[in-house]
């Protein structure tokens, strides 16, 4: 599914973003944030591979 892999890599790039400026102000709520969100961007990905499998297991 494009639209997941979309939402999951852009999850990925704003957690780390966050993450990282997390680190810079040693401000540890938003890096704890910046990387769930990336744990959310990595689940939608793999949201999104398991509908890619499983639209070519339906042709």
């Amino acid at each position: 599914m494009e639209k997941e892999h979309i939402k999951g890599k852009a999850n990925e790039l704003v957690g780390k973003a966050k993450e990282k400026f997390g680190e810079l102000t040693d401000d540890t709520s938003l890096e704890a944030k910046g990387k769930a969100q990336q744990l959310k961007g990595k689940v939608q990905n793999s949201i999104g591979d398991a509908k890619d499998a499983a639209e070519k297991l339906k042709r």
